[in-house]
Protein backbone atom coordinates (compact mmCIF):
# COMPACT_ATOMS: atom_id res chain seq x y z
CA UNK A 1 0.00 0.00 0.00
CA UNK A 2 1.16 3.05 -1.04
CA UNK A 3 1.78 6.31 1.82
CA UNK A 4 0.27 9.13 2.13
CA UNK A 5 3.07 11.06 0.91
CA UNK A 6 3.33 9.39 -2.55
CA UNK A 7 -0.58 9.48 -2.77
CA UNK A 8 -0.61 13.20 -2.70
CA UNK A 9 2.05 13.25 -5.16
CA UNK A 10 0.86 11.55 -7.63
CA UNK A 11 -2.50 13.80 -7.19
CA UNK A 12 0.18 16.51 -8.96
CA UNK A 13 1.60 14.66 -11.29
CA UNK A 14 -1.10 12.28 -13.23
CA UNK A 15 -2.44 13.34 -16.12
CA UNK A 16 -6.17 14.14 -14.53
CA UNK A 17 -7.85 15.03 -17.71
CA UNK A 18 -6.98 11.72 -19.94
CA UNK A 19 -7.44 9.81 -16.85
CA UNK A 20 -11.00 10.78 -16.46
CA UNK A 21 -11.96 10.99 -20.40
CA UNK A 22 -10.72 7.11 -20.36
CA UNK A 23 -13.19 6.98 -16.98
CA UNK A 24 -15.96 8.27 -18.82
CA UNK A 25 -15.95 5.99 -21.82
CA UNK A 26 -15.45 3.24 -19.79
CA UNK A 27 -18.70 3.95 -17.24
CA UNK A 28 -20.83 4.19 -20.26
CA UNK A 29 -19.59 0.15 -21.72
CA UNK A 30 -22.79 -1.86 -22.45
CA UNK A 31 -20.54 -5.26 -22.86
CA UNK A 32 -22.55 -7.37 -20.36
CA UNK A 33 -19.51 -9.07 -18.43
CA UNK A 34 -17.20 -5.51 -18.68
CA UNK A 35 -20.21 -3.83 -17.16
CA UNK A 36 -21.94 -6.63 -15.16
CA UNK A 37 -18.65 -7.82 -12.80
CA UNK A 38 -17.54 -3.79 -12.69
CA UNK A 39 -21.13 -3.59 -10.94
CA UNK A 40 -20.90 -6.22 -8.74
CA UNK A 41 -17.36 -5.46 -7.37
CA UNK A 42 -18.20 -2.30 -7.09
CA UNK A 43 -21.48 -2.45 -5.05
CA UNK A 44 -19.32 -5.14 -2.80
CA UNK A 45 -16.24 -3.04 -1.78
CA UNK A 46 -18.69 0.13 -0.97
CA UNK A 47 -21.49 -2.38 0.61
CA UNK A 48 -24.09 0.06 -1.71
CA UNK A 49 -27.10 0.24 0.11
CA UNK A 50 -29.79 -0.82 -3.29
CA UNK A 51 -33.01 -1.30 -1.06
CA UNK A 52 -33.53 2.51 -1.98
CA UNK A 53 -32.88 2.30 -5.65
CA UNK A 54 -35.82 2.30 -7.82
CA UNK A 55 -34.41 -0.79 -9.82
CA UNK A 56 -32.74 -2.74 -6.73
CA UNK A 57 -31.60 -5.54 -9.24
CA UNK A 58 -27.39 -4.53 -10.80
CA UNK A 59 -28.37 -6.91 -13.43
CA UNK A 60 -31.05 -4.46 -14.65
CA UNK A 61 -28.07 -1.72 -15.65
CA UNK A 62 -26.76 -1.28 -18.78
CA UNK A 63 -23.95 0.23 -17.73
CA UNK A 64 -21.99 1.01 -14.80
CA UNK A 65 -22.71 4.94 -14.99
CA UNK A 66 -26.62 4.02 -15.23
CA UNK A 67 -26.05 1.84 -12.08
CA UNK A 68 -23.97 5.25 -10.42
CA UNK A 69 -26.52 7.12 -11.57
CA UNK A 70 -29.35 5.43 -10.23
CA UNK A 71 -32.74 6.70 -9.35
CA UNK A 72 -34.42 6.46 -5.96
CA UNK A 73 -37.65 4.82 -5.38
CA UNK A 74 -40.21 7.26 -4.47
CA UNK A 75 -40.54 8.00 -0.71
CA UNK A 76 -37.06 6.91 0.11
CA UNK A 77 -35.99 10.41 0.75
CA UNK A 78 -38.84 12.22 2.71
CA UNK A 79 -38.38 15.84 3.03
CA UNK A 80 -37.67 17.38 6.36
CA UNK A 81 -39.26 20.64 5.94
CA UNK A 82 -40.64 23.20 8.34
CA UNK A 83 -44.91 22.70 7.34
CA UNK A 84 -45.31 26.32 8.47
CA UNK A 85 -42.33 27.73 7.14
CA UNK A 86 -40.69 26.07 4.46
CA UNK A 87 -39.05 28.58 2.47
CA UNK A 88 -36.97 28.92 5.78
CA UNK A 89 -35.28 25.66 5.81
CA UNK A 90 -32.29 24.53 3.84
CA UNK A 91 -32.24 21.28 3.06
CA UNK A 92 -28.92 18.64 2.51
CA UNK A 93 -28.74 18.53 -1.66
CA UNK A 94 -27.19 14.83 -1.56
CA UNK A 95 -26.50 11.79 0.24
CA UNK A 96 -22.78 11.59 1.72
CA UNK A 97 -21.23 13.27 4.63
CA UNK A 98 -20.71 16.82 5.42
CA UNK A 99 -17.04 17.80 4.84
CA UNK A 100 -17.95 21.37 6.50
CA UNK A 101 -20.30 23.68 7.70
CA UNK A 102 -20.82 27.12 9.04
CA UNK A 103 -20.29 31.00 8.27
CA UNK A 104 -18.56 32.07 5.46
CA UNK A 105 -15.75 34.73 6.97
CA UNK A 106 -14.81 37.74 5.71
CA UNK A 107 -15.52 36.19 2.50
CA UNK A 108 -13.25 33.07 2.98
CA UNK A 109 -14.75 29.33 3.70
CA UNK A 110 -13.39 26.38 5.37
CA UNK A 111 -12.29 23.64 3.54
CA UNK A 112 -10.28 21.55 6.31
CA UNK A 113 -8.67 22.47 9.64
CA UNK A 114 -6.35 25.14 9.12
CA UNK A 115 -7.77 25.52 5.87
CA UNK A 116 -9.48 27.86 3.81
CA UNK A 117 -10.33 29.16 0.34
CA UNK A 118 -11.61 32.69 -0.97
CA UNK A 119 -15.39 32.48 -2.19
CA UNK A 120 -14.42 34.63 -5.09
CA UNK A 121 -11.85 32.06 -6.50
CA UNK A 122 -14.84 29.65 -5.28
CA UNK A 123 -17.16 31.24 -7.82
CA UNK A 124 -14.83 32.85 -10.19
CA UNK A 125 -16.05 36.22 -10.11
CA UNK A 126 -15.19 38.58 -7.36
CA UNK A 127 -18.18 40.68 -7.68
CA UNK A 128 -20.48 38.03 -7.21
CA UNK A 129 -18.10 36.90 -4.38
CA UNK A 130 -19.76 40.15 -2.50
CA UNK A 131 -23.00 38.72 -2.43
CA UNK A 132 -22.07 36.19 0.08
CA UNK A 133 -19.81 38.19 2.22
CA UNK A 134 -21.99 37.48 5.20
CA UNK A 135 -23.74 33.96 4.22
CA UNK A 136 -23.39 30.62 5.37
CA UNK A 137 -21.87 27.22 4.00
CA UNK A 138 -21.99 23.94 3.59
CA UNK A 139 -20.20 21.59 1.39
CA UNK A 140 -20.98 17.99 1.38
CA UNK A 141 -18.69 14.60 0.11
CA UNK A 142 -20.16 12.13 -2.28
CA UNK A 143 -18.48 8.82 -1.61
CA UNK A 144 -18.58 5.96 -4.02
CA UNK A 145 -21.33 3.79 -2.41
CA UNK A 146 -24.00 6.91 -2.07
CA UNK A 147 -26.85 7.99 -4.66
CA UNK A 148 -25.60 10.53 -6.63
CA UNK A 149 -28.00 12.73 -8.14
CA UNK A 150 -28.20 16.24 -6.69
CA UNK A 151 -31.48 17.91 -5.80
CA UNK A 152 -31.94 21.60 -4.69
CA UNK A 153 -31.90 22.52 -1.00
CA UNK A 154 -34.43 25.24 -1.81
CA UNK A 155 -36.84 25.91 -3.56
CA UNK A 156 -35.44 28.48 -6.32
CA UNK A 157 -35.35 30.00 -10.11
CA UNK A 158 -32.37 29.40 -12.14
CA UNK A 159 -30.49 32.33 -12.97
CA UNK A 160 -26.85 31.81 -14.16
CA UNK A 161 -24.54 29.27 -14.19
CA UNK A 162 -20.80 29.48 -14.25
CA UNK A 163 -18.41 27.17 -15.94
CA UNK A 164 -15.17 27.43 -13.83
CA UNK A 165 -12.16 25.41 -15.57
CA UNK A 166 -9.17 23.71 -13.38
CA UNK A 167 -7.57 20.37 -12.10
CA UNK A 168 -9.03 17.47 -11.73
CA UNK A 169 -7.95 16.42 -8.18
CA UNK A 170 -9.75 13.69 -5.75
CA UNK A 171 -11.80 15.25 -2.96
CA UNK A 172 -11.38 12.51 -0.78
CA UNK A 173 -11.16 13.68 3.00
CA UNK A 174 -7.57 12.81 2.82
CA UNK A 175 -7.27 15.00 0.00
CA UNK A 176 -9.59 18.40 1.29
CA UNK A 177 -7.32 17.81 4.31
CA UNK A 178 -4.01 17.99 2.19
CA UNK A 179 -4.43 20.16 -1.00
CA UNK A 180 -4.78 23.79 -0.48
CA UNK A 181 -7.28 25.57 -2.44
CA UNK A 182 -8.81 21.89 -3.32
CA UNK A 183 -12.25 23.04 -4.06
CA UNK A 184 -11.17 26.83 -5.55
CA UNK A 185 -8.82 24.98 -8.22
CA UNK A 186 -10.71 21.95 -9.38
CA UNK A 187 -13.06 22.34 -12.60
CA UNK A 188 -16.61 23.58 -11.14
CA UNK A 189 -20.21 24.48 -12.31
CA UNK A 190 -21.51 27.20 -10.38
CA UNK A 191 -25.40 27.54 -10.74
CA UNK A 192 -27.25 30.71 -9.06
CA UNK A 193 -30.83 30.47 -7.56
CA UNK A 194 -33.10 33.76 -6.54
CA UNK A 195 -35.07 31.82 -3.53
CA UNK A 196 -37.30 33.85 -1.23
CA UNK A 197 -33.97 34.17 1.12
CA UNK A 198 -32.04 35.54 -1.05
CA UNK A 199 -29.47 34.65 -3.82
CA UNK A 200 -28.17 30.69 -3.16
CA UNK A 201 -25.51 29.26 -4.93
CA UNK A 202 -24.76 25.39 -5.73
CA UNK A 203 -21.45 24.20 -6.88
CA UNK A 204 -20.88 20.86 -8.41
CA UNK A 205 -17.17 20.33 -7.84
CA UNK A 206 -15.40 18.31 -10.51
CA UNK A 207 -12.87 15.37 -9.63
CA UNK A 208 -10.43 12.61 -10.84
CA UNK A 209 -12.87 10.50 -12.56
CA UNK A 210 -15.77 12.67 -11.72
CA UNK A 211 -15.52 15.20 -14.45
CA UNK A 212 -18.56 14.73 -16.02
CA UNK A 213 -21.41 16.73 -14.57
CA UNK A 214 -25.65 16.88 -16.07
CA UNK A 215 -27.83 19.38 -15.00
CA UNK A 216 -31.70 18.51 -15.44
CA UNK A 217 -31.69 22.02 -17.69
CA UNK A 218 -29.14 21.30 -19.88
CA UNK A 219 -28.02 17.35 -19.75
CA UNK A 220 -24.55 17.09 -19.78
CA UNK A 221 -21.64 20.14 -19.33
CA UNK A 222 -18.82 18.74 -18.77
CA UNK A 223 -16.84 16.90 -20.64
CA UNK A 224 -16.07 19.03 -22.97
CA UNK A 225 -13.45 20.77 -19.90
CA UNK A 226 -13.71 24.55 -20.21
CA UNK A 227 -10.61 26.51 -21.52
CA UNK A 228 -11.74 29.40 -19.33
CA UNK A 229 -14.85 30.58 -17.36
CA UNK A 230 -18.37 30.48 -19.06
CA UNK A 231 -20.76 32.71 -17.93
CA UNK A 232 -24.39 32.09 -19.42
CA UNK A 233 -27.41 33.91 -17.65
CA UNK A 234 -30.50 31.85 -18.03
CA UNK A 235 -33.64 34.64 -18.50
CA UNK A 236 -36.31 32.12 -18.68
CA UNK A 237 -34.26 29.57 -15.95
CA UNK A 238 -36.56 26.92 -14.60
CA UNK A 239 -37.64 27.24 -10.97
CA UNK A 240 -36.80 23.84 -8.98
CA UNK A 241 -38.85 22.89 -5.72
CA UNK A 242 -37.15 22.41 -2.87
CA UNK A 243 -35.83 18.40 -3.07
CA UNK A 244 -36.25 18.80 -6.84
CA UNK A 245 -33.29 16.72 -8.98
CA UNK A 246 -30.86 19.57 -10.34
CA UNK A 247 -28.08 17.85 -11.55
CA UNK A 248 -25.95 14.83 -11.09
CA UNK A 249 -22.39 13.12 -10.75
CA UNK A 250 -20.39 10.25 -12.02
CA UNK A 251 -18.57 8.44 -9.44
CA UNK A 252 -17.81 10.23 -5.85
CA UNK A 253 -17.95 14.03 -5.55
CA UNK A 254 -18.45 17.56 -3.69
CA UNK A 255 -21.40 19.82 -3.94
CA UNK A 256 -21.13 23.19 -1.91
CA UNK A 257 -23.72 25.54 -0.92
CA UNK A 258 -23.87 29.00 -0.34
CA UNK A 259 -26.68 31.30 0.68
CA UNK A 260 -26.41 35.01 0.52
CA UNK A 261 -28.09 35.31 4.17
CA UNK A 262 -26.45 33.75 7.45
CA UNK A 263 -28.19 29.73 8.48
CA UNK A 264 -28.65 28.46 11.94
CA UNK A 265 -27.65 25.14 11.15
CA UNK A 266 -29.02 22.65 13.63
CA UNK A 267 -26.91 21.26 16.17
CA UNK A 268 -25.50 18.34 15.10
CA UNK A 269 -24.32 19.63 11.71
CA UNK A 270 -20.45 18.94 11.62
CA UNK A 271 -17.60 17.78 9.96
CA UNK A 272 -18.10 13.50 9.17
CA UNK A 273 -21.67 13.60 9.96
CA UNK A 274 -23.36 11.29 7.59
CA UNK A 275 -26.27 12.80 5.70
CA UNK A 276 -29.00 11.73 3.45
CA UNK A 277 -30.43 14.11 1.07
CA UNK A 278 -33.50 15.93 1.88
CA UNK A 279 -32.47 16.37 5.77
CA UNK A 280 -33.01 19.46 6.84
CA UNK A 281 -29.13 21.27 7.72
CA UNK A 282 -30.30 24.56 8.98
CA UNK A 283 -32.83 27.22 8.80
CA UNK A 284 -33.43 31.04 7.85
CA UNK A 285 -33.66 33.45 11.04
Amino acid sequence: MISRDLALALQYGIPHRLLSRLMYYFMRCEWRWVKSLTIAQIAKRFNVNMSDALEPDLNAYRSFNAFFTRALRPGARPLELDPAQPERTLLCPADGAISQAGAITEGRILQAKGMEYSCAELLGDEQLAQRFANGSFATVYLSPRDYHRLHMPIEGKLLRTLHVPGRLFSVATWTAESIPRLFARNERLVCLFETKQGLVAQILVGAIFVSSIDTVWSGTVTPPYAPKVIDSTIPDGPTLAAGAEMGRFNMGSTVIVLTEKALRFDPDVQALLPVKMGRRLASFD
